[in-house]
């Protein structure tokens, strides 16, 4: 596969002094001279926040393939892989920050907004209003060259990250398992991004988690509501749709990718999965974010 090129904003040279410390730019702006296509890429020092007011589209974070609906705001630390496709109809905003630029927030401390993710916005709740707010504001004083700019660019994004790892904590707080079954899953699924392209037996898993077959299924079907087996073909499906919408490789390319020795094989698990072959779903999703 190809190497994931580093950029500082997308699609131009990185530089080796950046000559802004915030840009603020709208999504149709800048996906519309690709094709409404961000290609995987990576920022090697700065933090992106993107809001999406309208439209929809798909990131592509690290390894995993997550739809963005409208009233979301997509958060990719510094030397994360990410990617997008938008529809023809996105209305939104991208951040690029410095990081030097971020303070003692919880983006530099290691907290919830250190992985990629996207939380989608409650505008009827305070919190989700005033952020969606903010980051309209935000993007005005962008283009607006007044009095107390610099400042107030600043406190706007402060108060953006804070409110955003508020309720990314509230999310996760309420959708928590019980911490004995959460560490185990927690454990299975770091294993299974570690090895899934090895396609390791769920007996491998198993062993390096000190528990027996027949108990790891039976934390992970309580958990999950599923078996060992279907989490690591669902880590494998995943990898699998992002490379086939997020990149140009031939199907066999992606295939030998992940693991596959046979791309026939591939086809088979992936229409098992999906229920349609690896190339039929490329096309449809294709068209379906095209004419979005």
């Amino acid at each position: 596969m190809q190497s994931v090129p580093t950029y500082m904003l997308y699609g131009e040279n990185t530089r080796e002094e950046p000559d802004f410390w915030v840009h603020c730019e709208t999504i149709e702006s800048r996906s519309s001279r690709h094709a409404w296509e961000i290609r995987l890429h990576r920022h090697d020092s700065f933090f992106q926040i993107l809001y999406l007011e309208s439209g929809s589209g798909d990131a592509v974070l690290d390894d995993r393939i997550v739809p963005i609906p409208p009233s979301s705001v997509v958060s990719v630390p510094a030397g994360f892989n990410h990617g997008f496709r938008f529809s023809r109809d996105v209305k939104g905003i991208v951040l690029t920050i410095l990081n030097t630029h971020l303070g003692h927030g919880p983006a530099e401390r290691g907290g919830l907004l250190s992985i990629p993710q996207v939380t989608q916005l409650d505008v009827a709740q305070a919190d989700g209003a005033y952020v969606a707010q903010t980051l309209t504001r935000l993007a005005d004083e962008f283009d607006n060259r007044r009095p107390g700019r610099g400042n107030l660019l600043a406190a706007y994004i402060s108060s953006t990250l804070q409110l955003l790892t508020r309720m990314s904590s509230a999310q996760t707080e309420s959708q928590q398992l019980p911490s004995d079954k959460a560490r185990r899953i927690d454990a299975l699924r770091a294993l299974i991004q570690q090895h899934f392209r090895a396609h390791k037996p769920v007996a491998f898993y198993a062993q390096a988690l000190d528990v027996s077959l027949t108990h790891l299924n039976r934390i992970v079907r309580s958990a999950v509501g599923c078996t060992a087996h279907d989490l690591i073909a669902e880590k494998l499906m995943e990898e699998s749709k992002a490379q086939l919408l997020f990149s140009a490789a031939p199907v066999s390319e992606i295939a030998a990718h992940l693991g596959f020795a046979d791309p026939a094989y591939f086809s088979r698990f992936f229409l098992s999965r999906a229920g349609e072959p690896p190339r039929v779903w490329r096309l449809r999703e294709q068209a379906r974010l095209e004419n979005s």
